[in-house]
């Protein structure tokens, strides 16, 4: 029997203004149905399309169970989804609408509660879905037979297809980051070692290797990554099936990204500095299994990169122009951002001329990713934030006519100016400036460029603003 789970994780942070001005009997009599329509649109658009891709997907309907675990906070979200379920309910199909009476462990909490359930114990697999994903309907037929003939794997995941990439430059430059990922590093993972970090979503996992390895943990904020090396150290294989595609969404708003940034990048260092020790005293994985999990996962892609990215690229190539004793090599100004930059290029060749805003962007967005990993090795009081990474489905597309609900305060304005950005533009300009007019390096035209992206993203210029909030 297969299992499917959409995890339906909405929040009333989409639209809390507009939550707050309705219920406070702010908004004209005759304009609350235009304001409810504008709320159950923003809830709607993003789930609504999950569930029915799940319900839609081809297998015999007595061996598929159709599960939504909804975490939501807002009641109004709540009532939705479970109308929703029940409508699917009503055309015979067999789905489970499940919600807890607490939020502890986030994520990993909510799936291992609704493992739990009878009817879940009695299936052999589960393909997890988040809110925002839309399988197509032979997503099963496609994945299954991997599973059936070969009882060593314990995961296939697909890889994820973008409906909103187009959206603003954000996105777009988001979509380039996350094609290196799947056809380099997951890709790459899955041929030379059969492992690679579960994507937490649009994979279908074996529940014998699930509870072989301990279950859903939430010990860190990256319950998929801890299920991964877990069920790895048991000597479980994963394969990576790039050809299958799952729609989904990307972060919109610059805000959501950078939780979404913290959160995976904290809870890997997090997750790297609990299970180091473990990985290698395991007896069960070869050598050259554990170098990679400790060396090139996590200590390198995890612990290292982020915080060299922003060290070298912010700081030394920077101050060095105020220094003149000081050379950088070739190598590290020139060939390997050269080697990576065209990497990404191959990916994606029709954004070439976006690779300076990347390179840019990624830049200042190694600031914020640093912060995380040192969170996550330090296991500080940030190290285990949730946020949920909100989405706002297909409503940019849509011109919706409904009016300014209240003013814009001070603080919303104050709450997308970021300060340890703009202070890095600062301390950029006066290397720049003094690189043009007394330096001999001449780096003052990228550190002027690097410095213009710190106050553009300091200042949340971008991204994209959610309607209805």
């Amino acid at each position: 029997m297969a299992s499917a789970s959409a995890s339906a994780s909405a929040s009333a942070s989409t639209f809390p203004a507009a939550v707050a001005a309705v219920r406070a009997g702010l908004v004209a009599p005759a304009l609350r149905a235009a304001v409810w329509a504008c709320l159950a649109m923003s809830a709607m658009l993003v789930y609504r399309l999950s569930i029915g891709a799940a319900c839609a997907l081809t297998w015999p309907p007595d061996r598929i169970i159709i599960q939504v675990l909804d975490d939501s906070t807002d009641p109004i979200v709540k009532e939705l989804v479970e109308l929703e379920c029940q409508e699917w309910a009503s055309k015979k199909i067999n789905i489970k609408y499940e919600v807890r009476n607490n939020r502890k462990g986030y994520k990993a909490g909510a799936l291992r509660k609704g493992m739990e359930h009878t009817y879940a114990q009695q299936c052999d697999f589960v393909a997890i879905f988040d809110a925002d994903f839309q399988p197509e309907s032979d997503f099963l037929l496609k994945i299954m037979p991997y599973l059936l003939q070969n009882p060593k794997i314990a995961l296939v995941q697909t890889r994820w297809e973008f409906v909103n990439y187009k959206v603003c430059l954000m996105t777009r430059i988001q979509k380039m980051s996350l094609d290196y990922h799947f056809k380099v590093e997951q890709e790459s993972g899955s041929f030379l070692h059969s492992f690679f970090g579960f994507n937490g979503t649009a994979g279908v996992w074996r529940i014998s290797a699930i509870n072989q390895s301990g279950g859903w943990k939430d010990r860190t904020t990256v319950e998929d990554m801890d299920l991964a090396v877990r069920a790895s150290l048991k000597g479980w294989e994963f394969l990576y099936v790039g050809d299958i595609r799952v729609k989904s969404e990307l972060p919109s708003t610059f805000q959501a990204y950078r939780h979404q940034q913290h959160r995976w990048t904290c809870g890997a260092a997090n997750l790297f500095r609990k299970m180091a020790w473990e990985i290698i005293t395991n007896k069960e994985v070869s050598i050259w299994k554990k170098h990679h999990l400790l060396y090139s996962f996590f200590f390198v892609r995890r612990a290292i990169a982020p915080i060299l990215t922003f060290v070298f690229y912010c700081i030394v190539i920077p101050l060095s122009a105020m220094v003149p004793e000081v050379t950088i090599p070739v190598w590290g100004l020139v060939y390997i951002p050269t080697a990576i930059t065209i990497m990404n290029a191959i990916r994606n060749p029709g954004s070439v001329h976006l690779m300076p805003f990347w390179i840019l962007f990624e830049n200042v967005m190694a600031m914020h990713r640093m912060r995380a990993a040192l969170s996550g090795l330090l296991e500080t009081a940030r190290a285990n934030d949730w946020v949920v990474t909100e989405k706002v489905g297909d409503q940019m597309k849509d011109e919706l006519d409904v009016p300014l609900l209240v003013p814009l305060k001070p603080t919303e304005c104050a709450e997308r100016i970021y300060i340890h950005e703009l202070l890095l533009a600062f301390y950029l300009l006066i290397c720049a400036s003094y690189d043009l007019v007394l330096g001999t390096h001449k780096y003052y035209i990228y550190i002027y460029l690097q410095a213009v992206a710190f106050i553009v993203m300091g200042f949340g210029f971008v991204g994209t603003r959610t309607l209805c909030s």
